[in-house]
């Protein structure tokens, strides 16, 4: 199917989860996430109105980057080495996987203005997944505050790929309760008003939570394509 089409689709399901919610679908920002897709189906998807686009690894990102460039606001959403921060750094708006202090501090490094980041937190508990364990975020934050490139713009998980709503449900609330406490702290570099959360299989149920951010990348691009 065509990207506008997918798009269409999505946005009706973000505003039907909106009105169950009591939220505004406003609220809600669509990433597309392109890393396993051609160039021309990501300008296909910028053509159809996606302003966001998502990539996990610095090659993707940067190939697709020298044919769109400022178009999209752009998201690394990947788990990002240490060593290949210089490489995307100045291509990014977003980085999503902000989770421990030497990814931190070479940010802050090779950073020319404030990034906006997520700190990725692993509230499934699944080994398979990268991210900060829940009861280590707050103090994580707060070590934050030496670099001051940085900027706590919310947190990122991922749930489990399962058809248990209710377990869903739990993981996207743990989030909103930390983003709760992270917001307590009053902390100027940590604003922390957004939640990434939510992919294709879940992103109904992530909006219904408080999502922000929903990374969607098979139900829109029309590949298997989520981090």
């Amino acid at each position: 199917m065509r990207v506008e089409d997918n798009l269409r689709s999505i946005q009706a399901n973000i505003e039907h989860a909106c009105k169950v919610s009591g939220r505004q679908p406003s609220e809600v920002k669509i990433i597309a996430v392109t890393k396993y897709v051609s160039v021309e189906r990501a300008k296909e998807a910028v053509e159809a109105g996606i302003v966001h686009l998502g990539e996990n690894r610095d090659e993707g990102l940067l190939n697709k980057w020298e044919h769109l460039k400022d178009k999209p606001i752009w998201h690394y959403i990947g788990t990002l080495q240490t060593r290949k921060v210089k490489n995307v750094m100045d291509k990014i708006d977003y980085l999503h996987s902000l989770d421990r202090l030497s990814l931190a501090k070479e940010v802050n490094k090779r950073a020319t203005k404030k990034v906006k980041c997520f700190v990725q937190v692993n509230v499934s508990g699944e080994e398979s997944k990268h991210g900060l364990n829940p009861g280590d975020v707050l103090e994580f934050v707060k070590d934050l505050a030496q670099f001051e490139n940085i900027q706590v713009e919310g947190l990122m998980t991922m749930a489990p790929y399962t058809e248990d709503e209710l377990l869903l449900r739990r993981c996207f609330q743990n989030l909103k309760s930390l983003q709760h406490e992270v917001q307590q702290l009053h902390l100027d570099y940590a604003p922390c008003n957004e939640l990434s959360m939510g992919m294709s299989n879940d992103y109904q149920i992530a909006v219904e939570e408080g999502a922000t951010m929903v990374r969607i990348g098979t139900a829109l691009v029309g590949e298997k394509s989520e981090v």
